[in-house]
């Protein structure tokens, strides 16, 4: 599956994402994470992000869903997924990371969702930010920053939004754009598209080039969202986590179009179970 010298290549950049585990341990040890979305009509969105967490390595993952009463009370083919409501999630103990968006909506409910949500980032949790929460995030003001520990995944369209410009500038140099969005919040950027760009706080940028065509399928940055969601809760050095999460997601979708499953018609939940693949197949012992 990974050529010696992609093995090479993955010590070098990442090298606690490539660690064995230690045999002594528990759940506990590799973190919980809580996500926030799930609207009604939109609960297969947290759904992506929670089974694509737990199969990346979190030890507990709760999912609070934006909706008055639950529309489900089990995941059957997950069932080690924790499901509440989003608001009961606020007032718990902390989790290791938090990620909030997916399948959010925009109503007033879930604009006060990502009011209580800033708490946590204040409290210099990691904190991730995708999809509606990213729409809401861009009609707050601006002058509160985010931290260095909160990463933005916009795909080009929630970035125009957030920067007040076209998608076609987003375009032109998306490089800049990222690195724009950085400065703007104080925050890791990971703007989405063929090949992802990564900017951190500080202005410095990565390019992603794992990936194919096939990551353009609804559900499919649900997915990476609960892999980056995961490997901050595991407590991986920050860069790691979220470069290596970029990684893991473009690298799963190659995978799986040399086995013929993609690049047309590959699904999200697809990628999922190669993610948990390549991780085991990249430790280093």
């Amino acid at each position: 599956m990974l050529t010696s010298i992609e093995k090479q290549w993955l010590v070098q950049q990442f090298p606690t994402l490539v660690q064995p585990r230690p045999e002594e341990s528990h759940k506990g040890t590799f973190g919980t994470l809580n996500i926030i979305g799930g609207s009604a009509g939109m609960s297969g969105s947290c759904v992506l992000a929670g089974i694509a967490a737990l199969k990346s390595g979190c030890g507990k993952v709760v999912i609070g869903f934006n909706q008055n009463s639950l529309m489900l009370n089990l995941i059957e083919q997950a069932p080690e997924l924790i499901l509440r409501q989003a608001q009961s999630l606020m007032g718990d103990e902390k989790p290791t990371a938090w990620v909030i968006g997916c399948g959010l909506g925009i109503s007033s409910v879930a604009k006060a969702l990502m009011t209580e949500i800033m708490l946590p980032i204040e409290q210099e949790q990691r904190v991730l930010i995708d999809a509606d929460g990213l729409n809401i995030l861009s009609q707050m003001p601006v002058a509160k920053k985010l931290t260095s520990r909160t990463v933005l995944t916009p795909h080009p369209k929630e970035a125009s939004r957030l920067l007040q410009i076209s998608v076609s500038d987003i375009q032109a140099d998306r490089p800049f754009a990222a690195k724009r969005l950085s400065e703007r919040y104080g925050c890791w950027v990971v703007l989405k598209g063929h090949q992802t760009i990564i900017s951190n706080p500080d202005g410095q940028i990565w390019r992603n080039e794992t990936g194919n065509s096939g990551l353009a399928t609804a559900g499919s940055g649900d997915v990476l969202s609960g892999i980056i969601g995961s490997l901050l809760a595991q407590d991986l050095p920050i860069e790691e986590a979220i470069r290596g999460g970029v990684w893991l997601h473009g690298k799963a979708a190659e995978i799986l179009a040399k086995r013929g499953i993609g690049p047309i018609g590959l699904t999200a939940h697809e990628i999922i179970d190669e993610v948990r693949m390549i991780r085991n197949l990249s430790i280093i012992y």
